[in-house]
């Protein structure tokens, strides 16, 4: 709000400095009759109803989007400017007409006096301030409106000193001085409205501002995930840059990354750009470096099945093909019917042999799916002991694992649960070190039938 109030509070206090300018300039120049004088004071006539349509303008412009208005009301600005351009080009033509018929027809030279000199001076003075403020605040706000305005004030001091060098030639004795510095007036009007016109069309026509899209592009390559930019669109609505991209991610990624992927880039792009507003659509594609597993993987989900263990085994070339053995486990709801399971590991199987090829194996062990929150209660210290003794004892047999700590034992409705912590050597790989925790998870299995599920965590020794 604090940028729609900067740009509001310039644009009224340039209001009233238009129209004490105009009115003084009009008046000296109808006095000493000098037509310079008076086109500009029409031109700054032209600035005072320009600047009171930015000042309208702005008030609106920053209204956010709404139900009819997705891109917000910025190009409000940019269609007042295609106005007070047309307006210039009017007054410019009426100049020049004038201009034209006194140098023809020939005209008295304008009453030479202090007056008019001070008046320039003063109008020369105030602009130079306007249109520094103006600048200042178009560039703070990237506002087109106010832009606009300060070019207006920028070339009233270039068209102010045209009429000091008119009246000083007509003060000399060249009669067609005056009529010759309306002339130059009314030609710096057409130069400004064609600068202030190609700008506004440009934007109105969705023109991508200069860079942008390289910015942009760079932006959002340098966010973490992002593979490549496919296609990006930049456009400008008022202050705003509105960017539409479509970003390749890993198709290995889960939803969640993708969104992370997504806030980043939309904070990279603010940061470059500032007042921004992204539109980012991901596509996921194939990494080089993806391995069988990660494609099984993608496989699964993008069928929505839950599987687990996969293992991949490569036999090398076998009749000048390459072999693969993949054996999957698939979890499914435990109540489903053996044939209805059967249908579902063997679409599984198709989509891999469709990715790899018709040779590779696929073995699918199918599972009952573990409900999502099983009821469990704690079971009583006493068992909790006699489990903790016999881990304990099985690792002391094995002499790798050791410091048996923080068990657990839960009941459930299909047995029980147990988790424990142990500790190894810290330089033992982690294949070795499940070798040997798997085999006193299977002792614990087979001595207490009971037991459904074992669940370990090895660790190193503390510090």
């Amino acid at each position: 709000m604090s940028g729609q109030h900067d740009k509001a509070s310039v644009a009224a206090i340039s209001i009233l400095v238009s129209g004490g300018m105009a009115a003084a300039k009009f008046v000296v120049g109808i006095a000493i009759g000098s037509l310079a004088l008076i086109s500009e004071a029409l031109h700054s006539s032209i600035d005072l109803v320009a600047t009171i349509i930015t000042w309208a303008v702005v008030r609106v412009s920053d209204k956010p989007a709404d139900d009819e208005h997705h891109y917000g009301h910025g190009k409000l600005e940019s269609i007042s400017a295609l106005g007070v351009t047309a307006l210039l080009y009017v007054l410019a033509g009426g100049i020049l007409v004038e201009s034209y018929s006194r140098l023809r027809e020939g005209t008295p030279p304008p009453t030479i006096s202090a007056v008019p000199f001070v008046v320039l001076v003063i109008d020369i003075l105030v602009n130079l301030w306007r249109a520094r403020a103006l600048h200042r605040a178009a560039r703070a706000t990237r506002s087109q409106a106010l832009a606009a305005d300060a070019l207006h004030f920028a070339s009233d001091v270039m068209g102010s000193f045209a009429v000091i060098i008119g009246l000083i030639l007509a003060a000399f004795g060249f009669w067609w001085g005056d009529a010759a510095a309306a002339a130059a007036v009314a030609v710096m009007i057409a130069m400004l409205g064609l600068r202030m016109a190609s700008s506004t069309v440009q934007t109105l026509v969705d023109r991508a501002p200069e860079g942008a899209q390289e910015k942009a592009t760079a932006a959002i390559r340098s966010v973490p995930g992002v593979i490549d930019v496919e296609r990006l669109r930049v456009r400008m609505v008022g202050a705003t840059t509105f960017i539409d991209s479509i970003v390749k991610v890993p198709r290995t990624y889960p939803i969640d990354r993708v969104e992370s992927i997504k806030r980043n880039a939309e904070a990279a792009v603010v940061t470059a750009f500032g007042d921004a507003d992204l539109s980012f659509t991901a596509v996921p594609v194939a990494r080089d470096n993806e391995t069988v597993r990660d494609r099984i993987m993608v496989i699964a989900r993008n069928s929505g099945l839950a599987i687990h263990h996969v293992t991949v085994h490569d036999l090398g070339t076998v009749n000048d093909l390459a072999k693969l053995i993949v054996s999957i486990d698939l979890e499914v709801d435990a109540d489903m019917q053996l044939d209805a399971a059967h249908d579902i590991a063997n679409t599984l199987e198709r989509n891999i042999k469709e990715e790899f090829g018709e040779d590779v194996e696929v073995d699918v062990h199918i599972e009952p799916l573990e409900p999502e929150l099983p009821f469990g209660a704690d079971a009583v210290p006493d068992r909790v002991q006699t489990i903790a003794a016999a881990l304990t004892e099985y690792a002391a047999s094995g002499g790798e694992i050791h410091d048996i700590h923080n068990v657990r034992v839960r009941n459930t409705d299909s047995g029980e649960i147990v988790n424990f912590h142990c500790r190894a050597t810290p330089s033992m790989s982690v294949i070795k070190v499940h070798e040997h925790v798997d085999a006193i998870e299977r002792r614990l299995r087979r001595a207490f039938p009971s037991v459904k599920r074992v669940i370990s965590h090895a660790e190193p020794p503390r510090a």
